[in-house]
């Protein structure tokens, strides 16, 4: 981080929250109570039905995908007699097995209980069994008709909803792709045209070609040689899938609602910041995450989706007594869409709350550097190195202005934000839980701005977002590569020193993800488990910046304080772990931004 300027790396995942002041306990008056298992949502308790229906689809899906892939070889291997014209069986086995591709698909989604899935399964299994009664395959048959009766009978289970414009942007994408994958069927089909009895076809044998080739069928073109037949068919086939799965999986999607967040909403979360205050909390604050609130409006949860997990960020907002109101009002909207809930960087407090009313599992993440400002110093042997670091680079001439962003300058500030650019390390602006998305923005007058000069230049510079009324944490951090190294360290030391005459009497620093880990496995007696840990941790570090966050906090002699990811169960923690890197774009993922909307 130091070294390349990049953006602070983001801590796990952070939203309105309202803890007590970190290092403290809340009072006992302030101890949410945890309400009765009972009245606890229903998709915490195992979805039976709709998780049988699903495994169900997936047979009956396995089931067509066979059935259709074999059936010409089942014909010519017993002499199996078809009942009506070959043409026609044929036809109904390609169909058969992109049903079955489809049913396959449905399978997690219905798991999911979402509504559209089921209106869309029992059309598939409708149609599966019409197909198998052609080819004809009674067994097979009587399995799809067992599916459809339950899913009918059973409809009232499926009840999460969708989001509409995924629908448009499905159709849409379908007939981009379908466009794309004729151009490139008629490609495949030129460059083989030596193969072809006849040459290259006319129009009308072409398009046929085309059709029946990508839903797996035999069209009227011959070829004189197997490997063109086969090349052709298959491609035609894998394209014709392409066309249909990837709007399929566009419609049938858990809905990622953009953010909803009104300029009345976001001053009543403001209001609570003030007065329950998180060192995490501003960061709330983001124009990309939406708000659910409990039924008093004492507390709220931030929140965004990502890929189906409903990700809550820090601690819920608002006074204690009124976070499990928050906390059921945020699963109720979970169960509603048929998203998976998660909390990522929330404190120890505020994970025992949500463990408590939730019974979900908790994972330490890492701790999170806290300084208290009236006790820092530079003196003292453990100070040493930053001591003559911060030596050396305010003799190779840097100086360091720290300023509320009200009181920065206008020139200051359009410098900043193209050398913001400028400098981050990657692409993607990073951050979600840690960060706020915006620099010297007029609506964050009371943020703190560091800016480090050479001669007159800004080299560097941080910036702090409020914590409470007397803390702030870090939120940015950007250098030039050419800066000297060490630069980072002269701000923040520059910014605590200042902190006296802001008012500020607490400062987080980065997010040191497992800190512990790292700690502990480096000391005598750590375990064999412990230190493997530890050097995976070590080789990951090589792209991420793990290893040298906790050295560059562990410089100032700070606080440590623990933070967590809870998820509902070790099932979904992958799914989880992997929506928390896409929301802090650690991975990101194409924008097909061309088809409209918000992919």
């Amino acid at each position: 981080m130091s070294g390349r300027g990049s953006t602070r790396p983001t801590r796990p995942e952070q939203s309105t929250s309202s803890k007590t002041p970190v290092g403290s306990e809340p009072a006992a008056g302030h101890r949410p109570v945890a309400r009765p298992a009972a009245t606890l949502p229903t998709f915490l308790a195992a979805p039976g039905i709709p998780r049988l229906l699903g495994t169900l689809t997936y047979l009956v899906g396995a089931v067509d995908l066979l059935t259709g892939l074999l059936h010409t070889w089942r014909l010519r291997l017993h002499g199996v007699t078809e009942i009506l014209p070959g043409a026609l069986t044929d036809a109904a086995a390609a169909a058969t097995v992109v049903s079955g591709v489809f049913l396959v698909l449905l399978g997690h989604s219905l798991k999911r209980r979402k509504r559209r899935a089921w209106r869309a399964a029992v059309a598939l299994l409708g149609l599966s069994v019409v197909l198998h009664v052609v080819k004809p395959e009674p067994v097979a048959a009587l399995v799809a008709a067992a599916g459809l009766v339950l899913l009918v009978r059973h409809r009232d289970e499926f009840r999460a909803l969708g989001d509409p414009s995924t629908r448009w942007r499905a159709v849409r994408l379908f007939f981009a792709l379908l466009a794309v994958s004729l151009v490139a069927g008629t490609l495949v089909i030129w460059l083989n045209r030596r193969d072809t009895v006849g040459g290259f076809p006319g129009l009308g044998d072409l398009v046929r070609e085309l059709a029946y080739g990508m839903v797996g069928a035999t069209g009227p073109l011959v070829f004189t040689r197997d490997r063109s037949n086969d090349v052709v068919g298959s491609l035609l086939l894998g394209l014709g899938l392409m066309t249909l799965l990837t709007p399929a999986y566009l419609a049938l999607r858990s809905p990622e609602p953009l953010p909803q967040v009104g300029e009345d909403e976001e001053q009543r979360v403001r209001e609570l910041m003030a007065r329950h205050a998180d060192s995490l909390a501003y960061f709330n604050t983001r124009r990309d995450k939406s708000l659910v609130w409990s039924a008093t409006g004492k507390s709220a949860i931030a929140y965004r989706v990502v890929s189906g997990v409903m990700l809550a960020s820090g601690d819920p907002i608002g006074d204690p007594e009124a976070w499990p109101g928050a906390i059921s009002a945020f699963l109720d909207e979970a169960q509603e869409h048929a998203w998976t809930p998660a909390v990522l960087g929330c404190s120890e407090y505020a994970g025992t709350v949500w463990v408590r009313e939730t019974g979900f599992s908790a994972l330490e993440l890492g701790d999170e550097a806290v300084v208290d400002t009236t006790e820092f110093t530079l003196q003292g042997r453990p100070m040493r190195n930053v001591r003559q670091m911060v030596g050396r680079i305010a003799r190779a001439g840097y100086t360091v202005d720290v300023d509320r962003v009200r009181d920065v300058d206008t020139s200051v500030r359009a410098t900043a934000l193209a050398d913001a650019a400028a400098w981050r390390s990657s692409a993607t602006e990073r951050g979600f839980s840690m960060a706020l998305g915006r620099l010297l923005d007029d609506s964050d007058p009371d943020c703190v701005f560091v800016a480090a000069r050479q001669d007159g230049v800004v080299r560097a510079f941080l910036q702090f977002v409020p914590w409470g009324a007397d803390g702030m944490s870090l939120d940015v951090m950007r250098r030039d590569s050419t800066a000297e190294g060490g630069v980072n360290e002269l701000m923040i030391v520059e910014a605590l020193q200042a902190a006296k005459g802001l008012g500020v009497r607490r400062v987080s620093l980065n997010f040191a993800a497992f800190r512990s880990a790292l700690e502990r496995g480096e000391k005598l007696g750590a375990g064999p488990v412990l230190r493997l840990w530890r050097r995976v941790l070590l080789f990951a570090s090589r792209w991420l910046q793990i290893e040298s966050l906790y050295r560059f906090n562990a410089k100032f002699q700070p606080a440590w304080q623990p933070r967590f990811l809870v998820y509902p169960a070790a099932g979904d923690l992958p799914r989880v772990g992997f929506a928390a890197l896409e929301a802090e774009a650690f991975l990101t993922w194409p924008r097909l931004r061309w088809f409209g909307g918000h992919t």
